[in-house]
């Protein structure tokens, strides 16, 4: 599943194609949004926001379209009316006189006011979001160490939306490591300097993956690896799908265990398990 830097980066694609622009034509696949067609056709698309994972596309008619690609939810632009050759199945799309913005395979599509937006199930529960608000450190901090997060484990809480929005499997990983964070630990367990470090890397590495096409590694690093001739999976992350490779730090061999149902990568000597 896409997070949220990848959300980010397609929420600017579409933004490019259709912001300030009217739309020409609208479609929904699904027969209970049809009724919006009528309703979206001609209005001006005035801008794409993202909560997490999920998509906004707001109208200046009052009404934002929420999508969210789940797992396999696709966007796709191409000049106007220019259809893909693809078995997915199209479910919404934006169309102007120059391109269209074109949604595949995803189910979760809903038409909502712009009043009901803050009220839709997912956006009410969604945690801070780095890429549409002012996240700061001291801001996670004190939600790290609130009643409701601070004696859940990172592992579990990382994978919740209602955490931090639009962190996923490899950011999880990613934020431990710099961390210096076991898996089983707590933000009760761990050091103040710890919960610092996690609130860095939750805002530094997201803006770096949506900056550098997903790299989470020390971009010096992974550039050397690059040009040494080293795959892409031995240096886009420093521990994410790194299973028996060595640690980028210290040479250990990185871990894989299963945390939430989700494999997780860690590496034993910069995140030791407490005794």
């Amino acid at each position: 599943m896409p997070e949220g830097p990848e959300i980010r980066k397609a929420a600017d694609r579409v933004e490019k194609a259709v912001k300030n622009k009217k739309a020409a034509d609208i479609y929904f696949a699904h027969d209970h949004l049809k009724g919006y067609e009528d309703v979206l056709r001609g209005a001006i698309i005035t801008g794409v926001d993202t909560k997490g994972k999920a998509m906004l596309t707001r109208f200046d008619n009052g009404y934002t379209v929420y999508s969210h690609n789940q797992l396999y939810g696709k966007w796709v632009i191409r000049n106007a009316f220019n259809y893909p050759q693809t078995n997915r199945q199209l479910r919404f799309a934006v169309h102007n006189e120059k391109k269209s913005a074109l949604l595949y395979s995803a189910s979760d599509i809903e038409v909502l006011p712009d009043e009901e937006v803050a009220e839709h199930p997912f956006i009410r529960k969604a945690g801070p979001d780095v890429f549409s608000e002012d996240v700061t450190v001291d801001m996670l901090k004190e939600r790290f160490h609130s009643r409701t997060f601070r004696n859940r484990r990172w592992a579990s809480s990382l994978l919740d939306q209602a955490f931090v929005a639009g962190i996923g499997n490899y950011l999880r990983s990613e934020v431990l490591f710099a961390a210096g964070v076991h898996p089983s630990l707590r933000p009760a367990d761990c050091s103040e300097e710890q919960v610092t470090k996690a609130a860095e890397a939750v805002i530094q590495m997201m803006w770096q993956s949506y900056r550098h096409a997903g790299i989470t590694n020390d971009l010096s690093l992974a550039e050397k690896m690059k040009k040494a001739g080293r795959r892409r999976n031995e240096y886009r992350h420093w521990v994410f799908s790194r299973a028996e490779q060595s640690c980028h730090l210290c040479g250990t061999p990185i871990t894989k265990i299963q945390v939430a149902s989700r494999r997780l990568y860690f590496c034993e000597s910069c995140q030791p398990e407490p005794s």
